[in-house]
């Protein structure tokens, strides 16, 4: 679920950060999660795409009990280093997995015609589980950008790569190797990130290239 909140007073943001959501029920008892922005600065406008976690108590109201015009609190934007920044010279390689799409997406939506080449490594339990589907497909059609989906568990009919976990050779690709170094931005679970960031390193791409952002369980 995306919520478009406007937000008076926005200082603006940069693809890639994020802002912490409170909520204050009747009773007085307060929550507070993180989500990353989902879409570059548009003035006031903020945009946070939220996965309905199992027992969320925060997921789940702003994905179905939020009604247009209700007010949350929020605190951002916060980050500064898991952010790429329009002009920034060189390729980027974006590496996501499941809802750790969202940080990488807002990078890929502030690209304009002089934005470097982009990739985006995008891994999912199954196709059902694509975030953004029909727009990635739109962005995969376009110039200077390249979209690569693994199925870890299950796959499309027709798709030639078996299923299985992110693997070294899903993170080659011509012109995306540690010779013409992108930076590379490594999105999703803990376990998935440290993975990945390891397959990068063993690519031949330097760390200090290599910016990961983590999540885990939600705590209370």
């Amino acid at each position: 679920m995306t919520l478009v909140l406007d937000v008076d007073g926005w200082p603006g943001h940069l693809p890639g950060q994020h802002v912490d959501v409170r909520l204050t029920a009747p009773d007085g008892y307060t929550a507070t999660r993180s989500y990353s922005v989902s879409a570059p600065e548009r003035a006031n406008r903020v945009e946070l795409t939220v996965q309905r976690v199992p027992d969320g108590e925060v997921s789940g109201f702003l994905a179905d009990g939020l009604a247009v015009g209700d007010a949350v609190r929020l605190r951002g934007p916060v980050g500064g280093w898991f952010v790429w920044r329009p002009g920034q010279p060189g390729p980027v390689l974006l590496v996501a997995g499941g809802s750790g799409v969202v940080p990488v997406m807002a990078m890929l939506r502030a690209r304009d015609v002089g934005s470097p080449p982009f990739r985006l490594v995008y891994s999912v339990r199954d196709p059902d589980d694509v975030i953004y589907r029909d727009e990635l497909a739109a962005i995969a059609a376009t110039d200077g950008a390249d979209v690569h989906l693994v199925h870890t568990r299950r796959a499309p009919d027709g798709d030639a790569r078996p299923t299985g976990r992110l693997r070294e050779t899903d993170l080659v690709a011509a012109g995306w190797g540690g010779d013409d170094p992108p930076t590379c931005y490594v999105c999703g679970p803990t376990g998935f990130v440290e993975s990945a960031a390891d397959l990068l390193v063993g690519l031949g791409h330097a760390a200090d290239r290599i910016r990961t952002e983590r999540f885990g369980p939600s705590g209370p």
